[in-house]
């Protein structure tokens, strides 16, 4: 059984989509980007703030499913720019250091409202 997952903790989904998706002992987590839910906009406008951003965003649907960040097993990353790839990467590495998921991060020409960087996950139990 398939179940939509939605925190008030992250911001609301941009479009038709769901925050996330529970099925079985996995959880599909879409895209996040670096929106602050409590006041709507971008939490900043450096790659250290929207990258920190979106893993707390993470970290909020992740956590209303009953998951940790522990049980990340993908991430798919998107950079706006490459040129971001260093900060963005010793970031990342501060939240999945101990058992690191398998990841692809790709830069792209560009990501909804303008964001520096988005992620979505996949977790299972």
């Amino acid at each position: 059984m398939n179940t939509i997952v939605h925190s008030d903790k992250a911001p609301q989904a941009v479009g038709p989509y769901s925050q996330a998706i529970a099925t079985n002992n996995m959880l599909f987590v879409s895209g996040q980007l670096p929106i602050d839910p409590a006041t709507g906009e971008f939490a900043g406008s450096s790659i250290e703030e929207q990258t920190e951003q979106v893993i707390a965003n993470l970290k909020a649907v992740i956590a209303e499913a009953g998951f940790s960040l522990a049980e990340v097993v993908k991430t798919t990353c998107f950079l706006q720019s490459m040129e971001d790839f260093a900060i963005f990467n010793s970031i990342y590495a501060t939240y999945f250091s101990s058992f690191p998921p398998a990841r692809e991060c790709v830069e792209v020409a560009k990501l909804p409202k303008g964001a520096l960087v988005e992620i979505s996950v996949i977790c299972s139990k």
